[in-house]
């Protein structure tokens, strides 16, 4: 049987990175279950992918920090910005700091696929297990078994079931004696308790918020859904919300005691800024009467405070069909810093989705995955 130099699990972007930095020497294969390589980057942001932010800071992560800054220190955003100028993708900035792809991904997905043509690609299997004996490892398929010497686990998080998603990673790395987290839905809406349900009344609206969550403070729109909230500002907090309370500043640049000081006569739901639905449904969430706002008691004017950190719980998440990414993955203490490589198992490595790394929204998963990939691959090169 064929012995291979490294054999990578996935063809998304960690995986299809990876492979185009091993270079021409090394006898590399890519293996994937789905017929096409990197589906997930196909149709994210629209089918033009979020590929980077202009802010990349180690804040934006959830996650090793440590890890984080050794990988980002070999493989930055310049970089990343760097390889995708040099192979002529174009990119377009919105809202000042997401980069997207300005045609399409298949953009991005050609630059991969042409660069990792050095490694064998074999569509259409399935991953069973990974074992090793001596100094070789075996990976099993539904189809077939394969030999390597070295094997890279790009295999994601569970999200997107429908193209192949899996926790056959987390699998891999228990079957190694490997400590894992379980996979999470991450970057998802979030749904309500009873009493917030008057948000779901508006579903279809959508305005800027902050939500805070712990010692986090997102930015961002909210969207009003049938099932709950969603939107940037929420899908990010739900990174970072685990149970417990979060609230949110419907009015974070304004003060809503100086709007209806001066509002004279008008009623508040006039004067407070926000879409009249919005603004109605609000007042009755704290409880108070849309009036002018001259006739205000000083009891309402304090009540209408909360509408800068209107606080909840919410009942839990929309799930894994509607998550943008897992949080969960490979505990990074298990990995090498610097190389991605298992502590316990010499030429095991673990890129991507399936390391306990999970970015907000606005590229930073994206920026994961390229990162994570380079610097592994550049050690196994080298």
């Amino acid at each position: 049987m064929k012995i291979y130099d490294v054999l990578i699990l996935g063809a998304g972007a960690s995986g299809l990175m990876c492979a185009g930095n091993l270079g021409k020497k090394v006898n590399a294969v890519i293996i994937d279950s789905n017929e096409k390589p990197a589906k997930k980057l196909k149709i994210s942001g629209g089918g033009k992918c979020n590929i980077t932010n202009v802010r990349v800071a180690l804040d934006n992560f959830d996650g090793n920090q440590e890890l984080l800054a050794q990988v980002f220190k070999k493989f930055s955003r310049d970089n990343l910005l760097g390889f995708l100028d040099r192979n002529r993708v174009e990119l377009e900035l919105r809202k000042g700091r997401y980069y997207f792809c300005q045609n399409s991904s298949e953009d991005i997905i050609e630059v991969l696929k042409r660069s990792a043509k050095n490694a064998e690609m074999i569509l259409n299997e399935k991953i069973i297990s990974v074992s090793k004996n001596a100094e070789i490892f075996e990976v099993r398929s539904d189809k077939r078994s394969y030999k390597a010497k070295k094997v890279v686990v790009a295999t994601g998080g569970e999200s997107f079931k429908s193209f192949g998603a899996s926790d056959i990673g987390l699998k891999i790395a228990q079957d190694f004696g490997i400590e894992v987290k379980p996979f999470t839905p991450a970057l998802v809406g979030l749904t309500l308790q009873k009493e917030q349900f008057w948000m779901k009344d508006l579903s279809g609206l959508s305005c800027y918020v902050h939500i805070k969550v712990g010692d986090r403070t997102l930015q961002e729109e909210m969207l009003f859904a049938h099932k709950g909230i969603s939107g940037p500002a929420v899908l990010s907090a739900s990174l970072y919300w685990k149970k417990g309370e979060m609230s949110i500043d419907f009015l974070p640049n304004k003060d809503i005691l100086t709007l209806v000081k001066n509002g004279g006569k008008k009623l508040v739901s006039s004067t407070i800024g926000l879409p009249k639905r919005l603004a109605k449904a609000l007042l009755n969430a704290v409880d108070v009467k849309d009036k002018e706002c001259t006739k205000l008691t000083k009891e309402e004017k304090e009540l209408l405070r909360k509408i800068h950190h209107y606080t909840f719980a919410p009942a839990g998440n929309f799930g894994f069909t509607k998550a943008e990414v897992s949080r969960g993955g490979v505990v990074s203490q298990e990995l090498d810093f610097d190389t991605l490589e298992s502590k316990k198992v010499k030429g095991l490595y673990f890129i991507g989705e399936v390391v306990d790394i999970t970015g907000e929204l606005g590229g930073y998963n994206f920026q994961w995955a390229f990162s994570s990939a380079y610097v592994c691959a550049k050690n196994i090169k080298s």
